[in-house]
């Protein structure tokens, strides 16, 4: 196997807001070349591309949305002009929003899974057929997997334990040709993906029964993704880390 280049690559899916802005921000800071994608929101995009492009880093962004197969195609042709691709941070997904299993509708959870499961499995499946040189894959998973999220999103639940199957499966599969994949799994974190739930409220009333006392920072989520990405972590693959407050 070649040497790996020196400047780490990496593509991170729904890294426009939230989680996702912190993580490529966090990568942008570490050195990485960051090519990250939006599906809707190209103004908060071209924000943080102005403000990270400003402080030095070498980001781009693109739309794409990763259940759509041209798409993705897109987005990792736009990475690879940036360099080999050494890195992928799957993080693209929705909740569905905040309901019982019976009062969500069958189109709400196949757009879930399709998002949550198909959309990470694709950017997965390209990113393997372009790291010749080893690579690293992190999938953002959620503290919901194990909790089942009774009353809230069951179905959202179900979408994020596929994707510590599939980050158990893949470490096991890739591992030979120099691949790690890892998950993360946040808890409660700070982000707009409560009110676009149709909860904004959710993370304050949650917070007591966290026991660390409160809800977490996306740049707690980031710092992880970092680490897991990072040579410190060379023997880590096919684990979920759990950044949750002990939740």
């Amino acid at each position: 196997m070649s040497e790996r280049p020196t400047r780490p690559v990496t593509v991170v899916t729904g890294g426009s807001r939230g989680i996702g802005a912190a993580i490529t921000e966090r990568l942008a800071a570490d050195g990485h070349a960051v090519c990250f994608c939006y599906r809707t929101d190209a103004d908060a995009a071209d924000e943080l591309v102005a403000r990270l492009t400003a402080q030095g880093a070498d980001v781009v962004a693109t739309s794409a949305d990763t259940t759509v197969d041209e798409d993705v195609d897109r987005l990792f042709e736009t990475a690879l002009k940036l360099g080999p691709l050494t890195g992928l941070v799957n993080n693209a997904g929705v909740t569905g929003g905040l309901a019982t299993l019976v009062d969500t509708s069958p189109d709400t959870l196949r757009r879930v899974v399709e998002i949550n499961v198909v959309g990470y499995l694709l950017c997965c499946r390209r990113a393997i057929s372009l790291m010749s040189q080893g690579g690293t894959i992190v999938n953002v998973s959620s503290a919901a997997a194990t909790l089942g999220s009774p009353g809230e999103y069951v179905h959202y639940a179900a979408s994020k334990a596929a994707v510590d199957a599939m980050t158990i499966g893949l470490s096991k599969e890739v591992g030979a040709a120099g691949i790690r994949v890892n998950g993360v799994a946040p808890g409660v974190i700070l982000t707009g993906i409560h009110a676009a739930g149709g909860d904004p409220d959710r993370a304050a009333r949650l917070a007591p029964n966290i026991p660390l006392g409160r809800a977490g920072e996306p740049a707690e989520i980031a710092a992880a993704v970092s680490w897991l990405l990072s040579s410190e972590s060379s023997y880590t693959t096919g684990a979920t880390i759990r950044v949750a407050g002990g939740r």
